[in-house]
């Protein structure tokens, strides 16, 4: 059974584990990609600002298996946040882990008062896609704001209103 919570300051070690996991299984290595952002060494520090939340997704043993949050859109006007560093370890996908963290995010980011919410993915990770699509992101065709994560090539936005 999979519970999701917000993350402490104990999880930065396991959230940076979840990213560093996922995102080779996908090539997603080298300049461009969120695995490289300095906020990994930090996600708890990282998401403690107003209109920014982590959360954490674990198993029944407690381990974290998947992370996901949001935060204000860099370079945005401050109405669109941007889903970052959502990701399940293998062993936690197809389990629902993957939609309770993103219901989470979207309902979380309506309340902080955003009204749209932006993801920026790759053509790789067609699950995840497939997610996204359920949730009501629509692809756009290119990139919004300044992430730095210029590797990404799918660019995807929802409305939360």
């Amino acid at each position: 059974m999979l519970s999701l919570r917000e993350i402490t300051p104990a999880d930065n070690a396991a959230v940076g584990h979840v990213v560093r996991t996922v995102m080779p299984e996908f090539g997603c290595v080298g300049e461009g990609y969120s695995i490289n952002d300095p906020e990994l060494a930090d996600m708890y520090g990282s998401y403690a600002a107003d209109r920014s939340a982590f959360f954490v997704l674990t198993d029944s043993n407690g381990d974290v298996v998947g992370v996901g949050g949001y935060a204000p859109l860099a370079g945005g006007d401050g109405t669109v946040c941007e889903l970052r560093k959502m990701y399940l370890l293998s062993s936690a996908r197809g389990l629902g882990g993957g939609g309770m963290l993103l219901a989470r995010c979207l309902r979380d980011a309506a309340a902080d008062g955003y009204t749209r919410m932006y993801l920026e993915t790759v053509a790789a990770m067609t699950t995840a896609a497939g997610v996204y699509d359920k949730y009501g992101f629509r692809p756009l065709d290119g990139p919004l704001g300044s992430t730095g994560h210029s590797a990404c090539d799918r660019f995807m936005l929802r409305s939360l209103v």
